[in-house]
């Protein structure tokens, strides 16, 4: 048996442990609604991440090239692109991957007879991390230009109002100096 076939057969295990060591990097009261709630309108970060680690999931083990792979990562980078988490948090649950897996083999014994495989799985988890690692890069380079482009509107809002309060004071000066 192949790694693929495995990975395969135990799909519906391997993302249950993956979707869990992801949601487990979130604050433990955040981790638990994570886990619990399944409607998608209710949970929708929950539901961005388990669709994203289902495609990435999917792809990776069919050797998809990153224009597969990419929409799937940038469902769950998004989400975490905004929240409070390091770049290395933020990408942090493609490394994890490899550790259900081997933790997976290593509990059904097929860690030495798959270790070949395995190692070419993980080099195409890495990839993976590095396309994850740029894709977060977007999204925060996306929300510093929104917060610039807000503050100079701000700040425009701001010159608009002084400038009409230096005017109407100006003419109401002018009007008391005719009188």
């Amino acid at each position: 048996m192949s790694l693929t076939d495995y990975l395969r057969q135990n799909q519906k295990a391997i993302l249950k442990d993956w979707f869990h060591a992801v949601v487990d990097s979130y604050p433990a009261e955040t981790a638990a609604f994570l886990k619990k709630e399944k409607d998608p309108f209710a949970n929708p970060v929950g539901y961005s991440i388990l669709e994203g680690l289902q495609g990435v999931f999917a792809q990776v083990v069919e050797g998809a090239e990153q224009e597969k792979i990419t929409p799937f990562l940038d469902r769950i980078i998004r989400v975490r692109a905004v929240q409070d988490f390091t770049p290395a948090q933020a990408v942090s649950f493609v490394f994890s991957f490899k550790e259900v897996v081997r933790t997976r083999l290593e509990g059904d014994g097929r860690l030495q007879e798959l270790a070949g495989d395995l190692r070419t799985l993980e080099a195409a988890v890495d990839q993976v991390a590095l396309m994850a690692f740029n894709i977060y890069m977007e999204c925060r380079e996306k929300l510093y230009e929104l917060r610039v482009e807000e503050v100079k509107n701000r700040t425009a809002r701001l010159l608009e109002r002084a400038n009409a309060i230096w005017e109407s004071q100006r003419k109401g000066e002018g009007s008391r100096e005719e009188s």
